[in-house]
């Protein structure tokens, strides 16, 4: 009775579950064989349904077998689980519990000899002892950490060349690209020469403890592996003769901070937290049949005499199918990647998470005159003939807002902007930076100054509060430094007072005359009154932008201009040569203070209407940001510095203009880091000053804009209280 029994339980599981077998993927002869014992061990200790063992290439097969329905289970780290999850929606089910009570993660850790001065900020050109190529702790987190905060960059996805480029020397076990020979270089085999930088034990600095060995031997300066790593090597705890003198206390981590702390410490001092190993499969597959025959099987085989499931020695291996680390198997409940992963952890894989397969060949490059366009073009050829990738393509705009419409679209993909244009293009078009501008005052590198700039005359020496009847002279409508921050500072502290939502119209009451490019002439003749041409954002009209603003305060068309702070000397002491300015004096002009009084022109720290945020290159949200900066960055290790003879990022003079594609006070692009939209790029600050002179694009007061009005006015009013 006992085999009918068995027999009708078996029939009704399959029918249940519909599953006679759950088909286990293994990537080595190894795992394959390990995964065939637990097969018998499960079968006579009737665990159903029953296993069968599937060989594949690597995890990456594996996880195709899965998503071919060749194979219905296999265990992979964070960052195939991530893979797996994000492009053929495979599911984590089990997840592995490891010790020192972090349970179903761990840390990912930089690691470093006590007695070297090595931090995370100053670890390019060091030695680099990494687990293996594509591995979670050794390999994606670090790099993922590396190119997302911007101490690396990266051109067309090629991580390997990255890598080599920043560290010396490396042991990257598995690395087959002859093209970039230093990241095998510390690599030594199995002692006797063969089998150097293998992706597996026959190398000797192999995964997590070998990672550690090329550190501890010496041969690198640092070991991206685990958080008890160190400890599983050190003081006693390894028998092998290469760790037995090896003391815990010798070495140390590398925090994000900068500073380092000691091993003990991972908690705080790590490169991220790494969720567990976890088995998936895919989502038609009902997880609780292959939880229970784990979970059984746990039970009896842990520490069985015959097989253990989380010991790998007697294949002369390690983690084979699961963790030797692993303590016990545990359900998950939220079965998407995205929750087993956690955001901290996505974060670092969206830094080296890149497809070659979907970078654009060309970026297109938006220009909004012909003296851009030509410096773009020049830009083009000078990264081509450096084989920078991708190459540069113009397209040429009628303004910013075309920019940002085409990019939305896709037709174009990037323009520089200013902290006006940015707001705009993330607010109403989801645009993203992707690269910004540093200036050359260290103090302030990510922002500048914008002031109001005044000739020094003791005769006439009027402030703020004799500016209304002047003549004001403006970068250009809805710009940052030339209109949104000087017109909300006076509308804030009630020397400009708009009558209903028409902020444009106050502007032109309250001065006698101005030149605001790109504002509507025909209803506004009075702002369009100073300027030289047609009035347009664009270089044809001579006063435009930063250095146009300022020419018409210089030949006193106007007699006060909104630029920013490094406008001025940009421009005078022979800094210029362009005919209004060769012979211009800065010691000749003075800023306006908001508080009433007047400074000199070196004293913008203290004399300033407020601090704005660097330009930045936007691009759409779907486009790879650290490939464009890595080509930005790429490209200034040649043409960044103004005695280049090609050509110059930074330099406009050769256009006979200012400020093309970059500002020309530019000192090199940067990474946006943390600051990956729009609004953490402007800074809330910021953000506020604009939101209240939203109102402005609209000439007609209606219901709707005088409540919108009041409201603002009321919340001024509040904080000026």
């Amino acid at each position: 009775m006992i085999w009918w029994t068995s027999l009708v339980f078996i029939f009704c599981f399959q029918t249940i579950h519909g599953m006679n077998e759950v088909r286990w993927c293994t990537i080595s002869d190894q795992e394959n064989k390990k995964c065939n014992d637990m097969k018998s061990s499960f079968a006579q200790a009737q665990i159903i349904p029953l296993l069968s063992c599937v060989s594949g290439q690597s995890s990456s097969d594996c996880i195709q077998k899965l998503a071919n329905n060749q194979a219905d289970a296999v265990t992979l780290d964070g960052s195939l689980i991530y893979d797996a999850g994000k492009q053929y929606n495979l599911k984590p089910i089990v997840g592995e519990v490891y010790d020192q009570g972090v349970g179903t993660s761990y840390y990912a850790v930089a690691v470093v000899q006590k007695s070297s001065n090595i931090t995370i900020n100053s670890m390019k050109g060091a030695k680099s002892c990494h687990t293996g190529i594509e591995r979670t702790a050794g390999w994606k987190v670090p790099l993922g950490y590396l190119i997302d905060t911007g101490r690396m960059s990266v051109m067309g996805c090629n991580v390997q060349r990255a890598v080599s480029n920043f560290f010396s020397k490396s042991c990257v076990p598995g690395v087959v690209n002859a093209s970039f020979p230093s990241l095998c270089e510390l690599c030594i085999g199995d002692g006797n020469g063969q089998n150097v930088c293998q992706l597996d034990s026959r190398e000797q600095y192999y995964d997590y403890s070998g990672a550690f060995r090329c550190l501890a031997e010496s041969k690198g300066d640092v070991a991206f592996v685990k958080h008890s790593t160190v400890f599983d090597n050190s003081d006693g705890k390894n028998p092998a003769g290469w760790a037995k003198d090896i003391v815990s206390a010798d070495y140390q981590l590398l925090c994000r901070d900068g500073t380092r702390a000691e091993v003990s410490e991972w908690r705080r001092c790590n490169l991220a937290k790494v969720p567990a190993r976890a088995v998936v499969t895919r989502p038609d597959v009902d997880s609780s049949v292959i939880y229970n025959i784990l979970h059984e099987g746990q039970q009896r085989f842990k520490d069985g005499s015959t097989f253990k499931m989380f010991d790998s020695s007697t294949y002369g291996g390690s983690n084979l199918l699961f963790k030797d680390s692993t303590l016990e198997l545990r359900p998950i409940f939220s079965q998407t990647y995205q929750a087993w992963l956690g955001d901290e952890f996505l974060q670092a894989m969206w830094g080296i998470n890149c497809n070659p397969d979907k970078l654009p060949k060309m970026l297109r490059w938006c220009t909004i005159s012909t003296s851009e366009i030509w410096k773009c073009a020049d830009m083009g050829s000078a990264f081509l003939n450096m084989t920078l990738s991708p190459y540069i393509q113009c397209v040429s705009a009628e303004s910013p807002e075309d920019c940002m419409k085409m990019i939305q679209k896709k037709e174009i993909d990037a323009v520089t902007l200013d902290g006006g244009d940015i707001y705009k293009a993330g607010k109403t078009y989801n645009l993203v930076p992707a690269a910004g501008e540093s200036y050359l005052d260290s103090s302030i590198a990510d922002s500048y100054y914008a002031v109001a700039v005044v000739h020094k005359n003791p005769s006439d020496a009027f402030t703020i509060n004799e500016l209304k009847g002047r003549k004001s002279c403006h970068t250009g409508y809805q710009r940052t430094a030339g209109w949104n921050v000087p017109v909300g500072t006076l509308v804030k502290n009630g020397f400009i007072r708009p009558e209903g939502c028409n902020i444009a119209q106050a502007v032109a009451d309250f001065f006698s005359s101005s030149c605001v490019p790109g504002i509507n002439q025909k209803s506004f003749p009075k702002l369009c009154q100073l300027c030289k041409n047609k009035c347009e954002s664009s270089e044809s009209e001579p006063y435009f932008g930063y250095s146009g603003a300022f020419r018409c305060l210089a030949e006193r068309a106007g007699e006060v201009a909104f630029v920013k702070h490094s406008t001025v000397f940009e421009n005078t002491d022979g800094k210029s040569t362009q005919d209004w300015a060769k012979n211009l004096e800065s010691s000749k002009f003075q800023l306006l203070c908001p508080n009433g009084a007047r400074a000199e022109v070196t004293q913008f720290a203290d004399c300033n209407w407020a601090q704005v945020p660097a330009h930045a290159v936007m691009v759409h949200a779907d486009t790879n940001i650290h490939a464009v900066f890595g080509l930005l960055d790429h490209a200034q290790e040649y043409y960044g510095s103004d005695s280049h003879l090609e050509f110059k990022m930074f330099d406009s003079s050769k256009y006979n203009s200012k400020d093309l594609i970059f500002k020309d006070s530019t000192n090199k692009i940067v990474p946006v880091k943390d600051k990956k939209t729009a609004e953490k790029w402007l800074g809330t600050n910021y953000i506020n000053s604009l939101e209240g002179l939203q109102c402005s694009s609209s000439t007609v007061l209606t219901p709707v804009n005088a409540a919108v009005l009041l409201f603002f006015s009321m919340l001024l009013i509040k904080i000026s209280v």
